[in-house]
């Protein structure tokens, strides 16, 4: 569900689109409030997605994406054989080991940005075969896609939410307020 977001301070591009990233963040923070471990793994449908492991999809998006930008590689390598596991919960993960994580990442990510001399500064795109070769992207490129990535997992998590125990985002905004 969306939420209001502040309007920027004049001229503040980077402080409206972190805001926006943070919104979204939101959004699957929410989803699994109120959930035991149990339900935050499970499966509620044909989908492989869980909660748990939407959760851990984007911390590890958004922390692979500034390390690029960094010019660092991804603190969790991805390829075809373990793809998968960045949509599980494995071994001994938890929802509070990845929230905490993501929340380093979020951190990470506001001091990376805010101190970027220019959301113009461009770096190279992966190698694989999705991006044009020798492609680059900004960091404002990079905050967009943030934003993007965050909430269409987001949006996914309201159906995992919903089909888990039929709480619908305007639910767990008063949860969360209330709380």
């Amino acid at each position: 569900m969306v939420t209001h977001v502040a309007a920027e301070t004049q001229g503040d591009e980077r402080g409206a689109l972190l805001a926006f990233i943070e919104e979204q963040r939101g959004g699957i923070r929410r989803a699994l409030l109120g959930l035991t471990e149990e339900q935050a793994r499970s499966r509620p449908s044909v989908s492989e997605l869980s909660l748990g492991g939407l959760l851990k999809h984007v911390a590890e998006v958004e922390q692979g994406w500034v390390a690029r930008a960094k010019q660092e590689p991804p603190a969790i390598p991805r390829d075809e054989s373990n793809w998968h596991e960045s949509f599980q919960l494995v071994g001994d993960e938890t929802v509070a080991s990845q929230l905490a994580f993501w929340e380093e990442v979020a951190a990470e990510t506001e001091k990376f940005i805010r101190s970027a001399p220019s959301l113009d500064d461009s770096f190279p795109l992966p190698p694989d075969p999705w991006f044009p070769p020798e492609g680059r992207v900004s960091l404002r490129w990079l905050c967009l896609h943030l934003i993007r990535e965050t909430a269409r997992h987001a949006g996914h998590a309201d159906i995992v939410r919903e089909s888990l125990d039929g709480k619908t985002a305007f639910e767990l905004v008063a949860l969360e307020q209330a709380g």
